[in-house]
């Protein structure tokens, strides 16, 4: 019932922000907001018993994915009451349906976490954290690449140039998620090693160098914007590809560990 009413909550917020941007009427951020809110919460309330059980946290495959969405969704909003990226929405209330779908629907044997350390847990949480932000720059990339596309080839119909904010705001809010996203997962990475006693026996070491390439990506990224005025399409590249090389290690190292070993 709950999943119900959440998927639902999901599906007609978007439903109702694509109705607006292709009549090119305006959206009220509160009702959209508000509305994510909801979703939100219930999404909340329906994934907490899964992941903390009796035996400790279950951290599964088809858990993290649904968290995963759902920091996506509440970071969504933290940007959107202060930064015009109400129609970037079009985008996260699709995500986050598929996360919760994934979330309830999927399953996977685990074993619980149940001696984590304040140290690992910390890590735990900004990983993913980090892990949402930059997943929200590498969406940003994705539809910052599709306006330049359109601007470039100077296309009659510019819906990604139309509907959204201007290419200038797009490209100042993909940073502040790159900037926000590779602090966090400094100190996250910076915590995971201090917390993690054995790398090579906790099955972690691709983990780890994956993330620390994306890392070295992103540095690489807001060095060459601030100090070489690195922007646009590079950029987007950039974001793109550091945000890849982090998923391959934080879902591809899941997907292993929990279906395949």
């Amino acid at each position: 019932m709950i999943y119900l009413m959440t998927a639902l909550v999901y599906g007609l917020a978007g439903l109702y922000l694509y109705r607006k941007l292709i009549t090119e009427q305006p959206a009220s951020k509160a009702m959209f907001i508000g509305a994510l809110t909801i979703g939100a919460i219930s999404h909340t309330i329906l994934l907490y018993p899964n992941i903390v059980t009796s035996d400790g946290l279950n951290l599964n495959i088809f858990n993290t994915l649904s968290l995963i969405s759902l920091f996506f969704l509440v970071f969504f909003v933290l940007f959107g009451l202060y930064r015009p990226i109400l129609s970037l929405g079009l985008l996260a209330t699709p995500v986050v349906l598929l996360g919760l779908s994934i979330g309830y629907f999927g399953r996977a044997t685990y074993e619980p976490l149940n001696d984590l350390g304040p140290l690992l847990q910390t890590h735990i949480l900004l990983s993913f954290a980090a892990y949402c932000v930059l997943l929200m720059a590498a969406v940003q990339a994705v539809i910052l690449r599709l306006q330049i596309r359109e601007l470039k080839h100077q296309t009659i119909h510019r819906f990604w140039v139309s509907k959204l904010p201007s290419l200038q705001s797009m490209e100042s809010l993909l940073f502040d998620m790159i900037l926000m996203g590779f602090v966090i997962l400094s100190i996250a990475l910076g915590l995971g090693f201090v917390a993690t006693y054995d790398i090579m026996a906790q099955h972690i070491a691709h983990k780890l160098v994956f993330s620390a390439l994306s890392w070295t990506i992103f540095g690489l990224l807001i060095t060459g914007h601030y100090r070489f005025g690195w922007r646009g399409k590079r950029a987007a590249n950039f974001a793109i590809y550091g945000f890849i090389l982090l998923a391959i290690g934080f879902i591809g190292s899941k997907t292993v560990l929990d279906l395949l070993v």
